[in-house]
């Protein structure tokens, strides 16, 4: 006897929503919330955000899950103060203290020290991070009281502004990063070279490439509009998270070529033969495909169902 196709749970919602994170809450957390509140057979996050921390959080239902990798390369932006006097296992105020000290920093000395950290660096990950050793992931080897030896990896930092010195104890900066920066580490960091250790107490992420602080919804918001119907006014496009691809605009009749996986001409002055990095297709103004052109022909690379 076949088996029956077991039918998914939820509805083909697709979209992203800017969700403010706030502290205490999960990553994960997160996004079974938004897919609860969306009835959504599918959903995902562009990006682990620490419980501690608050702020950008995207997260992906349906069809958006296939542009979550453009979101992740995006650019981040983050406002995080930085105590003194004490660093900890963790970098942040859930750890315990392993090194203190009575010095601490003149603004000038803080100032100083940021052109070394600006641009291209070479960066040690926290212990307790999602990264993974030997399959492993590195917090639970060093919850489990094992030596975490994390290589330095390369990272990029486009700005790095110290915005505010409360008190004597603590500081307030602004960074703007690429991939795979950690905000603890830099803290860190800070710390041990000022001669005064240092670590994060608070931390907000204030953008996620297109997504930013002023144009996000609290968990609050979202529980409001599902009771009282809505909660689609929420949801932004799939390509919402496609703003560094170049957008190219086809026939309606060639939308339906293209989620067959087939190759289209591409007609029209200016439109190029060649395409370098990927692009990304539109009928009438709804996403279709992300491909490559080659030979002024666009070819599908990723296909949108979202109907």
């Amino acid at each position: 006897m076949s088996q029956r196709r077991r039918q998914k749970r939820g509805n083909p919602v697709h979209g992203w929503v800017a969700l403010d994170k706030p502290v205490g809450m999960t990553s994960t957390q997160a996004v079974s919330l938004v897919k609860r509140l969306f009835q959504a057979q599918k959903a995902g996050h562009s990006g682990t955000l620490d419980p501690l921390a608050s702020g950008v959080l995207p997260i992906a239902l349906g069809e958006a899950t296939k542009t979550v990798p453009y979101v992740m390369e995006a650019e981040k932006a983050y406002r995080f103060t930085v105590r003194w006097g004490v660093e900890t296992t963790t970098d942040d105020t859930e750890g315990t203290p392993v090194q203190t000290s009575q010095e601490r920093p003149t603004r000038a000395a803080i100032e100083a020290l940021l052109g070394r950290y600006t641009g291209t660096i070479m960066q040690v990950p926290p212990a307790f991070s999602a990264i993974k050793v030997d399959g492993e992931r590195a917090y639970d080897l060093a919850r489990d009281g094992e030596t975490v030896d994390l290589p330095a990896r390369e990272v990029t930092i486009e700005r790095l502004v110290l915005e505010d010195l409360p008190d004597t104890d603590s500081a307030v900066f602004v960074a703007e990063c690429g991939k795979g920066t950690y905000v603890r580490a830099l803290a860190r960091d800070f710390g041990r070279d000022l001669g005064c250790f240092g670590h994060v107490t608070d931390l907000r992420r204030t953008r996620v490439g297109r997504f930013a602080d002023g144009a996000l919804a609290t968990p609050d918001d979202l529980r409001a509009a599902a009771e009282d119907g809505s909660i689609a006014g929420y949801l932004l496009a799939c390509d919402t998270a496609l703003d560094a691809l170049a957008e190219i605009a086809v026939h309606p009749g060639d939308a339906g070529r293209i989620r067959r996986g087939m190759a289209i001409l591409l007609r029209g002055a200016g439109v190029p033969v060649l395409s370098e990095e990927p692009v990304y297709a539109t009928a009438a103004g709804e996403l279709v495909a992300i491909g490559v052109i080659e030979q002024g022909r666009f070819q599908p690379k990723r296909i949108f169902n979202l109907a």
